[in-house]
């Protein structure tokens, strides 16, 4: 592994379809890379006790956290031929239907990019300290959103 310094990955509120674009576009000088993939998580509307999901209130153990990312970065670098790999959680509220997660991964062979996209999910699920409280439909009026 490198010894770089874990980097923040926390975004505060939704990660914009602009955002997203954007990291892509970047990327279009980087003539070495064959393939991309993306995994964009997104809150869902679940319905629990009869009550519907309007959005999650995210929160993190912050340094603990990027020291988890870190390491879930680095353990894929070294087992996975990749050029890049990007990853972004949001922080705060984040209505149903906004993207919460997007991890961005390049190699210059597309069949990395596939089972490198898994093994970094699943770490991020299993082993990174991120917490989501859902905020139901009649308790929305107790926050605000930038809209």
């Amino acid at each position: 592994m490198t010894n770089k310094k874990p980097k923040n990955v926390f975004r505060e509120g939704p990660i914009s379809s602009d955002f997203i674009g954007n990291s892509i576009y970047k990327h279009q000088t980087k003539t070495s890379i064959g393939a991309h993939n993306i995994f964009l998580g997104q809150v869902r509307a679940d319905k629990i006790d009869g009550k519907t999901v309007s959005a999650i209130d995210y929160t993190a153990y912050e340094d603990m956290a990027n020291q988890k990312f870190h390491e879930i970065r680095e353990a894929a670098f070294e087992k996975f031929d990749l050029t890049c790999m990007h990853i972004y959680h949001s922080l705060g509220i984040v209505k149903a239907g906004e993207i919460c997660l997007f991890v961005f991964v390049s190699s210059p062979r597309r069949k990395v990019v596939f089972k490198a996209l898994e093994y970094i999910v699943e770490a991020i699920k299993a082993d990174v300290p991120v917490f989501g409280k859902e905020i139901f439909e009649d308790e929305s009026h107790q926050w605000k959103v930038n809209s």
